[in-house]
């Protein structure tokens, strides 16, 4: 009976083993290494030269029927691809992507499975399914385990627009504390945790296309630990939040979406970091999206913006009452056609907030765009996510035949699976009106700007227009934050360009005449070091008329460029970058509210003597910041300037080749 027990015993333990697999995928450069194992359960674990980046932590879907893909996989099949190639990148920080990795695909004989890709600068995973019929998706497990307590930079939902947990502006700046800290709150992406030796794991998602966000939370099974969470479908909706504009949840399903049966799932991404300001210059988003749908990008033109919500239309010194008016807007135009302005926008109460084809009386819609286009000016149109999706083709239709460009599209609030899907079939009407769209009021980018160019920005950042209510942030610090962190993700609808700036002691919130935290020169560098291929001057044109040396240097800086070069930088202590376009040179270079001496290394140059216009904290900036000093000097790859930034400050300079 014992030999009985111990044979069965042994034959139990033989089919566990032959289940239960290992596989290992290296990095191209062989420095990083993700461990998979399958069999009862799916797991990864990361480790790059030495360092644990994630220990090992489940992964897997579960459908509502009960099914657990990536549980008892059973016997897999696995095929490996190393791939080496580059794509062209027209509305971005580099006209081109060097894209290389190994890949390992792992096919189970239950109709699904799961792509592994390791990338010199970090790692990613997607499930993929192979299933006739449509699935219920009841819920994703994905673990991120560390084997310390680590520091995070972690964003918690904090600007709720309606009772629940899930409808939120995406707007909070990073708590830093360890991980067995983490609040009992949801934290949108992405996220930063620092691993050994100064190294840094950037957590975030690609390629979301008709699939609710990744949030992750605290995991009450491991204090080293996070975990995925996902908001379910809505049932029901009402309105509700800022001006009735957002359509809140009044049921919500008790799964978190509905899927084609034969799909891949979105990137689950680590990006991974040596030192800071390698976070600087990653692409992994980029790499992992789908490619472009639209053949022809030539009608797409990223530029500058002259923006009216921000300074709440405050123009001085004309001889008509500012407003939501013709006069106003032909006001604009003029001051972006003669400072080279590609748009002006037209924001929140042009139309009805809740249908864009009422519109305000007030307004000679079609006289102002056709005065801007003989200026050689763009209108962009405001509108809330609900209004734009009552009737996208119908919009698109009238708007675009009327002569506008684009929209900038607000108060989506939400990252749910009917939300996420709406943004590529806008994205695809637009295209098709050759309409561009900026994402405002939207979760972080993921993406989608390589599958659809013509959308050109998003918000999903606590920029310039919270300022105006949040006096206790800590802006410099975010400001020196979100280059490492959100960043990365995609580009910022920051929206920069305050000129009423103050320091710690004296600034004050004010909605109608808003202040920036910080220098002027932290104001102009932000437009080099914020990537934002539609780009506001967010003050009013008044204001830049009467600070005319400021906003020719502002007026400069291109949106879009053909190489980047990270200088420094410290996660919340200061960064510098500089961007090439064409044969120019743009550096930028940011502090905290600590004053700072930084030593800016011009050896990107190359050979050949150089001419640097700088734009930079005067020498009572820490005083009044306001005061900026301009100057001209002549460098070259030899020179390292030592760039002396105010509390607050900052620092930017435009060199041509003599």
């Amino acid at each position: 009976m014992k030999k009985c027990i111990a044979a069965l015993l042994l034959l139990f333990m033989t089919n566990i083993s032959y289940a239960q697999e290992r596989f290992i995928l290296n990095s191209p450069d062989k420095k990083t290494s993700i461990t998979i194992k399958t069999g009862e359960r799916s797991t990864w674990s990361i480790e790059h030269d030495g360092t644990s980046v994630l220990t090992t932590s489940e992964i897997g879907i579960q459908l509502s029927n009960g099914t657990f893909l990536g549980r008892n996989t059973g016997k897999v099949k696995s095929i490996r691809e190393a791939y080496s190639g580059s794509f062209k990148t027209p509305f971005y920080r580099k006209s081109e992507i060097l894209d290389e990795f190994n890949e390992l695909r792992l096919e189970t004989k239950k109709g699904y499975g799961l792509i592994f890709r390791a990338y010199d600068d970090g790692v990613a995973y997607r499930f993929f399914t192979e299933f006739d019929a449509d699935l219920t998706i009841g819920n994703e497990v994905s673990d991120f385990n560390f084997d310390e307590d680590y520091k995070i930079y972690i964003p918690y939902v904090t600007d709720l627009r309606g009772p629940e947990e899930w409808v939120q502006a995406f707007e909070a700046t990073y708590d830093e504390h360890k991980l067995s800290e983490t609040k009992d709150s949801l934290a949108f992406l992405p996220i930063l945790v620092e691993l050994k030796d100064g190294k840094k794991a950037l957590i975030t998602e690609s390629d979301l296309q008709d699939y609710p966000g990744m949030y992750l939370v605290k995991n009450p099974a491991n204090a080293q630990s996070l975990k995925a969470k996902f908001a379910p479908i809505v049932l029901e909706t009402y309105h509700g939040g800022i001006g009735d504009m957002d359509l809140l949840a009044k049921k919500r399903a008790d799964y978190i979406a509905k899927v084609n049966g034969n799909r891949e799932f979105p990137w689950r991404t680590v990006i991974i970091s040596e030192k800071d300001i390698d976070l600087l210059d990653n692409d992994m988003v980029q790499k992992l999206a789908e490619p472009s749908r639209i053949s022809d990008v030539s009608w797409i033109k990223p530029g500058k913006i002259s923006w009216d919500w921000w300074n709440d239309w405050y123009l001085t010194g004309v001889d008509f009452e500012a407003g939501i008016n013709t006069q106003t807007y032909k006001y604009y135009i003029d001051f972006a056609a003669n400072n080279g302005l590609e748009y002006i926008i037209i924001d929140d109460g042009w139309s009805g907030r809740l249908d864009l084809f009422e519109i305000n009386p007030d307004l000679d819609l079609p006289h102002i765009i056709n005065y801007a286009k003989s200026k050689n000016v763009d209108v962009i149109l405001w509108s809330s996510w609900f209004a734009f999706i009552q009737d996208m083709e119908g919009i698109c239709k009238k708007y675009s035949e009327m002569g506008a460009v684009g929209f900038k599209v607000d108060f989506f609030d939400r990252d749910d699976q009917e939300v996420v899907s709406s943004v590529y079939k806008m994205a695809d009407v637009a295209a098709k009106h050759h309409m561009i769209l900026d994402y405002h009021g939207f979760f972080k980018p993921q993406g989608i700007q390589r599958t659809y160019p013509n959308v050109l920005n998003f918000e999903g950042v606590k920029g310039m227009e919270n300022v105006k209510w949040t006096p206790d942030d800590d802006v410099p610090r975010y400001d020196t934050s979100i280059p490492f962190i959100r960043q990365v993700a995609g580009p910022m609808d920051y929206t920069p360009g305050a000129t009423r700036n103050r320091n710690k002691e004296n600034f004050t919130a004010s909605f109608s005449m808003p202040q920036s935290q910080g220098t002027r020169a932290h104001q102009v560098a932000m437009y080099v070091v914020f990537e934002a291929p539609l780009q506001m001057l967010s003050d009013t044109p008044t204001a830049y008329e009467k600070e005319q040396e400021t906003t020719d240097f502002i007026a400069q800086i291109p949106t879009v460029f053909d190489e980047v070069a990270p200088l420094l930088g410290t996660v919340g202590e200061e960064v510098a970058i500089a961007r090439r376009k064409g044969n120019i040179w743009y550096i930028g270079a940011l502090g905290n509210w600590e004053a700072r001496t930084m030593t800016i290394d011009l050896s990107f140059l190359g050979k050949g003597n150089f001419s640097a216009e700088i734009f930079k904290d005067g020498i009572n900036a820490s005083r009044n910041a306001e005061d900026y000093k301009v100057e001209r000097i002549d460098v070259n790859s030899a020179i390292k300037i030592e760039a002396s930034l105010a509390t607050g400050g900052g620092w930017a300079a435009i060199i041509k080749k003599k």
